[in-house]
C-alpha cells in the first residue's frame, strides 16, 4: 500500500502466537490529525496491534512506519507516539509527580504545566505513591500523562478502565479540549462504543485479526438509520428491509436498519444509525 508523508502505517502485519494467529495481513494507517475509534471484540487483536506499533511486540511478518520511517528499534520515530496501555513500566513505589518527571525524560515535549492542571481537575494528589492509588486514579495518572505527552500520536487502550461516570465525562471533555488546542492523531481502543460515538472521526473495526472496516464515522453512519414510532407502523415499515435491531417500550418501537431511508411514512421519526448496533451486527456476522 502507498504511505502518506505523515502518519502511523502498518504494512501486512501478521502475528502468530503458537497456534493462535492474533493478526493476519493487517495494513492500516492512523494519521491526518483525526480521532480514531479502534473497535473489536475481546481477542480481536486490538492490543496486539497497538503493542506492535509501539515496538513492545515484534510481528511475525510485516512492518510499521511512523512518518515514513521504520519504527523497529527507532527511538526517533517511537518518541512521536505515546501509548497509554495497561502497564506504567515504572516502579509503583514512586509518587505521581515522579511519574510525570519520568515521562518527561522520555518525551521532551511533555507539558508539565498541563499535567499539573489536569491533576487538579481530576482531584489527584501528586504527592501520593502510585501503589496507594485506587484502580480509577491509577488510570487517571496514565490518562494525564497521555494528554500532556506533547506527542503527535497518542494511543489509548481502554482509557476509562475503573473510572466512575463523572471522571469518564471529564476525560472525554478534556480530550476534546486538548485535541482542539493541539490537533494530532488520537487512537481510542475501547469497548464503550456508545461513549465515543460522537467523538471519533474515523472508525476502524478489527475482527479475528483482520481489518473488517476502515471508514470515516460519517460514512459509517450513512450505512444505516433508525426509525421510531408506534410499534405496528414500525413493523410494517421494516418488512423486507435489512433489520439490525429493535427496541420496544410500551407501544413505541425503534428499529435500526442497514441501507438508506426511503418512503418513510408520516408518524415515523428517522435518526442516525447507532454505531454500537452496527458494530455488533458486523462482528457477529
Amino acid at each position: 500500500m502507498s504511505n502518506p508523508i505523515s502518519g502511523i502505517c502498518t504494512e501486512n502485519l501478521t502475528m502468530q502466537f503458537k497456534q493462535v494467529q492474533a493478526l493476519e495481513d493487517v495494513s492500516v494507517c492512523f494519521g491526518g490529525n483525526q480521532i480514531y475509534g479502534l473497535l473489536g471484540r475481546n481477542g480481536a487483536g486490538k492490543t496486539t496491534l497497538l503493542n506492535i506499533i509501539t515496538n513492545r511486540m515484534i510481528p511475525s511478518s510485516g512492518r510499521v512506519l511512523i512518518d515514513g520511517e521504520p519504527a523497529f528499534e527507532n527511538d526517533r520515530a517511537l518518541e512521536k507516539v505515546y501509548y497509554m496501555g495497561e502497564k506504567t513500566f515504572v516502579p509503583d513505589t514512586g509518587r505521581v509527580e515522579q511519574f510525570f518527571n519520568w515521562t518527561r525524560s522520555f518525551y521532551p515535549n511533555f507539558q508539565m504545566e498541563e499535567a499539573n492542571r489536569l491533576a487538579d481537575a481530576f482531584g489527584l494528589n501528586r504527592k501520593q505513591k502510585l501503589k496507594n492509588l485506587s484502580t480509577g486514579y491509577t488510570t487517571i495518572v496514565k490518562l494525564i500523562a497521555a494528554l500532556a505527552s506533547g506527542t503527535p500520536y497518542v494511543l489509548f487502550d481502554e482509557p476509562v478502565l475503573g473510572l466512575d461516570a463523572n471522571h469518564r465525562e471529564l476525560f472525554y471533555r478534556e480530550l476534546i479540549s486538548n485535541y482542539s488546542t493541539m490537533p494530532r492523531t488520537i487512537v481510542i481502543s475501547t469497548h464503550l462504543i456508545e461513549e465515543i460515538a460522537d467523538i471519533i472521526e474515523q472508525v476502524v473495526i478489527i475482527k479475528n485479526g483482520r481489518i473488517l472496516l476502515d471508514q470515516s464515522a460519517e460514512e459509517v453512519r450513512r450505512m444505516g438509520y433508525s426509525v421510531s414510532g408506534k410499534a405496528a407502523a414500525v413493523d410494517l415499515y421494516c418488512e423486507g428491509k435489512n433489520l439490525l435491531d429493535t427496541e420496544t417500550l410500551g407501544g413505541l418501537k425503534t428499529a435500526s436498519l442497514l441501507g438508506s431511508p426511503d418512503d418513510v411514512p408520516e408518524g415515523l421519526e428517522v435518526t442516525p444509525l447507532d454505531l454500537q448496533k452496527l458494530f455488533i451486527r458486523l462482528t457477529n456476522a
